[in-house]
Parts: structure tokens; C-alpha cells; sequence
């Protein structure tokens, strides 16, 4: 009796032990495929937001971030940015990234001073900052407005930020107006006039609205750079299906080092993005976007994570002063702009 239980015991213990050591191998290979998911975002591993002025970016003078004001100097900025860049980080776990706008009057007068405290704030919370130029309200037309305040504003940013390796460069946003011809060579100027900024950093929008990249992606001259693209919604109506096929017609070849900076639809109007696409557009066009970003490791900045009265807005502001609050407007969307960065 005693040799039988003994092997018996000995049975259950070796099983018990099996079992344990199943086990704990299914623990440690969880985070491996977790930290895969998330090394296979795309061009420099950028995850991000938009955080947008609420009256556009398209604005003539200063342009100011939602939640901030003209009167705050830098010490203000900077607590206000902590509060929402901290909102980010904790609504939308995985969030690195921040595309911020900028454009002359802003850098050339004195909310410069005062506007810097967003971006070292992002930069002190080790987030990346993509910095992009856009263009006045009142000269809106898909060029530069004036050339020579555009490379002042340039030389200024990169002077202070050229060699932090978290900020990229968006020489323009949308420049729809340009031929490719033309607006290759505005590239190929910013590449001359800034050799020291990585090529890896330097963020080059497509033609049109930012709506193609194949053209500059193929350029020679920019090997190396990385491509910005836009898309949205609103320009069309298709299916699941076509959308992915769409977005891969407009990055091509360049997946790798396509990063989608605009696209976004209503966050606000109470639409599942996780359930049943149906015939929802916009469904259609989150889902088959998301899709594409994670399959292809594209990599993608949402439209936006905050601008105020906005309903594509992923989170909304709330709280007074300093003391600003962030909440989500649709968990299913950021459901499926997570599952776009891989997580």
C-alpha cells in the first residue's frame, strides 16, 4: 500500500508539476507576442494623435492647441500639456506620438515661447512630436504662403529641435495646389537647407491633400524620408473591402515608410466600430483602415485625439485651468485605432 501510494503521489506531483511548468510557459510567451504587436507598428514605431486648434489649423495668426490660450506663457502651457498628454497616455494605452501644428506668426512671434512648453512637455513624457506646417485661413490654397517667413519658420524649429531625436518634420501639410515636379523640388530645398536632420525624421506629404505618396515615395532623392498620408471618410463611399484596397493604391510600394497622419471619422454620434459593418461608411472605412495599418504595419496618427467641438474627436476636455481632464467619446473607435497600431 505504502509503494503504491508513494507512486501514486509521485504521479500526481510529476503531473501537477507539468501542468505548472505548461503553464508558466504560456505566461512568459504572452508579453513576447504583446511587445511583437507593438514593434510592428510602422515607420519609427509611431502610434499617435492629432491635437488640433478648435478652430482648425487653417487659422491666420497664432495657432493654439485645444485647451490652451493666447495669454498662457510657457510655465501654463506646459501644465496644461502635461494634463491632456497624460489624459492620452491613460485613455489610449500605447499612444507615443503627437502631431502638433505650426506655422509662421506662431513661430515667429512670441506664442513661440510660450507654445514650446507643449512640445518639451511631450518630449519630457517620452513622446515623440511630429511638428507640421499649415498653411493661413485667409491663404488657403494648397501652397506656401510666403516662402520667406516658411524658411524662417523652418530654420528657427530646426535650430531648436533638430537634434532631439523624438521630433519629426512635416515640411506642409496638404499641398494640394503643387505638381509633383513642384513639390518635389520644395523637398528636395528642405532637405539642402536642414542635411543634419535624419532623413528617418523628415516627414514628406504626399500630392493632393497629402492623398498619395507613390509619387514622392519613388523619388530618389528621398530615400530614406518618411511619407505622410491622408484619407478620410468623407471623400467617398466604399465597402470594407475597397477601402483597404483604396489605402493600399495610395501608399503602394511604401508601406514601411508611410505614416498615415490624418484620418478619423464620427466619434461623437454613438456609431460601433466593433460590431457589424453593414452598410455604415464610415464603419466600413475605420475597420478596413485599422485593418490595413496593422496588416501592412502601416504607421497612423488619429483625426485628432483633441479638438474641441469636433465629432471626430477621440476624447473630449473637460475640467478648468490647469486642471484638465480627458475623457473617451467612443470606446469602440479607440477599440479599433489601438487594434491599427498593433495593440
Amino acid at each position: 500500500m505504502k509503494i503504491k501510494t508513494s507512486v501514486v503521489t509521485m504521479a500526481v506531483m510529476l503531473s501537477t508539476c507539468l501542468i505548472g511548468c505548461k503553464k508558466q510557459e504560456l505566461v512568459t510567451e504572452t508579453p513576447k507576442t504583446e511587445k511583437a504587436s507593438v514593434e510592428s507598428v510602422g515607420a519609427a514605431g509611431i502610434a499617435g494623435v492629432n491635437w488640433a486648434d478648435g478652430r482648425d489649423n487653417f487659422v491666420d495668426g497664432w495657432v493654439i492647441p485645444s485647451g490652451l490660450t493666447a495669454g498662457d506663457n510657457y510655465t501654463t502651457v506646459s501644465a496644461k500639456a502635461n494634463a491632456i498628454l497624460t489624459g492620452f497616455q491613460t485613455n489610449m494605452p500605447g499612444v507615443n506620438t503627437v502631431r502638433l501644428p505650426i506655422n509662421p506668426p506662431s513661430v515667429a512671434e512670441a506664442w513661440w515661447g510660450a507654445y514650446t512648453g507643449a512640445i518639451d512637455r511631450a518630449l519630457s513624457k517620452n513622446m515623440k512630436v511630429i511638428l507640421a506646417c499649415w498653411e493661413s485661413a485667409s491663404s488657403h490654397n494648397g501652397t506656401i504662403d510666403n516662402t520667406t517667413q516658411f524658411w524662417d519658420m523652418w530654420q528657427t524649429v530646426v535650430d531648436k529641435y533638430g537634434n532631439n531625436a523624438n521630433v519629426y518634420f512635416e515640411p506642409m501639410n496638404e499641398p494640394y495646389s503643387y505638381s509633383l515636379t513642384q513639390l518635389t523640388a520644395i523637398y528636395a530645398e528642405w532637405l539642402s537647407r536642414y542635411p543634419n536632420v535624419s532623413k528617418g525624421r523628415i516627414l514628406l506629404g504626399g500630392t493632393g491633400y497629402s492623398e498619395n505618396v507613390t509619387g514622392v515615395g519613388a523619388d530618389s532623392r528621398f530615400s530614406g524620408c518618411s511619407l505622410s498620408l491622408h484619407n478620410y471618410a468623407f471623400w467617398a463611399t466604399r465597402s470594407q473591402s475597397a477601402w483597404e484596397s483604396d489605402w493600399r493604391n495610395r501608399f503602394g510600394n511604401y508601406a514601411s515608410r508611410t505614416v498615415v497622419t490624418e484620418y478619423g471619422a464620427a466619434m461623437t454620434t454613438g456609431k460601433n466600430y466593433t460590431g457589424s459593418v453593414g452598410s455604415d461608411n464610415e464603419i466600413a472605412y475605420i475597420v478596413g483602415s485599422t485593418n490595413v495599418f496593422r496588416n501592412d504595419k502601416v504607421a497612423s496618427v488619429y483625426w485628432p485625439g483633441l479638438r474641441d467641438n469636433d465629432s471626430y474627436s477621440i476624447q473630449n476636455r473637460g475640467g478648468s485651468g490647469n486642471n484638465i481632464t480627458l475623457t473617451t467619446t467612443n470606446t469602440s473607435g479607440l477599440s479599433r485605432i489601438r487594434y491599427g497600431w498593433g495593440l
